[in-house]
């Protein structure tokens, strides 16, 4: 490898790992203002935020890295154009072909790493990063029983603490409703004043009451509404221990979300969705015996070559109905209205079902396509990025940034509404989620000519002569 392509995969490997992680933090910081309110207030261990950090990261390098790769090609011509490098190693006779070269081969790599990674990666990092969210958004808010306030966190019972003192263990005016019985309001143990600790393992909150009553009504008792007995228990001490158990964080199986379409590589993708076409199928044609075989009592069947006996129907008049008295009429009418509304309800059953089934269908479809565009966008965007910043010739952050937040914003308005139109049936899925790549891949074509020809793509006076031309001619 020659000297020169060496610096230019330097000039564009700091760039591309740098604005990667950059577009990695930043999508990262969104995911946390969006479920900031899930992780506040629950006690998590640092270890479990880190885990759910670290696989949400790893779900959003697909968004991460075509931006990174746009933004760090622009960047890195722009930078040899402003510094006039690129006009330096024209007039020595390399072009800009033999510079982007060793680029073009990188982006290669890049892009079977990207689909190796969307194919096996991705979908472990599905799977940890959901099955840790659900378990986190399930956890229980942690203790804090403020003062003057009553507070139900702890199941079966509420409690009001009318102060605390500044040792944080010793609390006054003590209020402890049990509602353990489902009874409401019927046992009620008040205190002067006590103490609230913590075990050792932190499973069980301690209570040690002092010079308090307990107040319970025996509503298991006979005759309770006539009656209403009642038990007052005066006490010095009085210790209630109440479990924590649910305030610590379990793990639910992952099993559970395993069949999950985020959660699947290329080869169960296929597998499913060729499950869920047989399903559908056998419906449809379920749907079809429903109708031909729904009015079969109206005539006789040989039931050994299975064909209808026409002969079997005796002459009638021309008005199909006269030839029945009135009660055989309605018997008629009836029966015929009880079997159409019963192949009616049959045929509706059936339709919900394919019509949910059709919607998972697509979205197996959907996943399968982004497999391949993924690698795909890392490769078209580069070829939109590089000879952009050959042809604007400006490094650093300014332009390069808009005009690379520019083009991926469209990109990703395409993308996704490419993937509506697949997820609502409008469009088959490799139409719907191939519609951004393929409208791109013009662009980078002609921007990549554009830039290897030297063109004035954006010299103002050669637009200005072009349009003049057109009008001159339409005159």
């Amino acid at each position: 490898m020659k000297k020169i392509h060496i610096l230019v995969l330097r000039a564009y490997v700091g760039p591309l790992v740098m604005t990667f992680f950059i577009a990695l933090f930043i999508l990262l910081m969104q995911f946390v203002w969006k479920y900031i309110d899930d992780l506040v207030g629950k006690g998590l261990e640092w270890y479990i935020i880190a885990k759910l950090l670290f696989y949400a990261s790893s779900t959003f390098v697909p968004l991460a890295l075509p931006l990174a790769i746009l933004l760090s090609s622009l960047m890195t011509f722009g930078n040899l154009g402003e510094h006039y490098e690129l006009v330096a190693l024209k007039s020595s006779g390399i072009s800009l072909r033999r510079l982007m070269a060793p680029l073009v081969g990188l982006s290669l790599i890049i892009s079977i790493i990207a689909f190796y990674f969307s194919n096996n990666i991705l979908p472990i990092a599905n799977l940890k990063f959901h099955s840790i969210l659900y378990d986190v958004r399930e956890q229980k808010l942690a203790l804090n029983i403020k003062e003057g306030f009553f507070y139900d966190g702890i199941d079966g019972y509420v409690i009001r603490v009318g102060k605390k003192e500044t040792d944080g263990k010793t609390i006054r005016n003590i209020k402890i409703y049990n509602h353990t019985a489902r009874m409401g309001n019927t046992n009620l143990t008040t205190a002067d004043w006590g103490t609230m600790e913590l075990t050792a393992d932190k499973k069980n909150l301690i209570f040690t009451l002092h010079d308090g009553i307990n107040y319970q009504e025996k509503v298991e008792q006979r005759n309770y509404f006539s009656h209403r007995s009642f038990q007052r228990t005066i006490f010095k001490e009085n210790q209630r221990r109440f479990d924590l158990s649910n305030f610590s964080m379990n793990r639910t199986n992952e099993d559970l979300f395993r069949s999950n379409y985020q959660m699947l590589n290329l080869g169960q993708l296929t597998y499913a969705s060729d499950s869920i076409k047989k399903k559908i199928k056998n419906r449809s044609e379920d749907m079809t015996s429903i109708v031909k075989n729904g009015f079969y009592n109206l005539t006789l069947l040989d039931k050994k070559e299975k064909k209808v006996l026409i002969d079997t129907f005796k002459p009638v008049k021309a008005d199909f109905m006269s030839n029945f008295t009135p009660a055989e009429q309605n018997q008629i009418i009836n029966g015929a209205i009880s079997t159409a509304r019963g192949i009616k309800e049959n045929l509706e059953m059936h339709s919900n079902e394919i019509e949910s089934r059709s919607g998972n269908l697509y979205r197996y479809e959907i996943e399968i396509q982004r497999k391949f565009t993924l690698s795909l966008a890392c490769l078209i965007l580069f070829f939109i990025g590089a000879p952009l910043g050959a042809i604007i010739r400006k490094g650093g952050f300014g332009m390069p940034v808009v005009i690379s937040i520019f083009f991926f914003v469209i990109f990703h308005i395409l993308s996704i509404t490419g993937e509506k139109f697949s997820r609502e049936g409008v469009l088959p899925a490799w139409k719907g989620m191939w519609i951004a790549p393929m409208v791109f891949l013009p662009i980078g074509v002609f921007l990549t000519y554009k830039a290897t020809t030297d063109s004035p793509l954006f010299d103002m006076e050669s637009w200005q002569k072009f349009i003049s031309r057109i009008f001159r001619k339409t005159k």
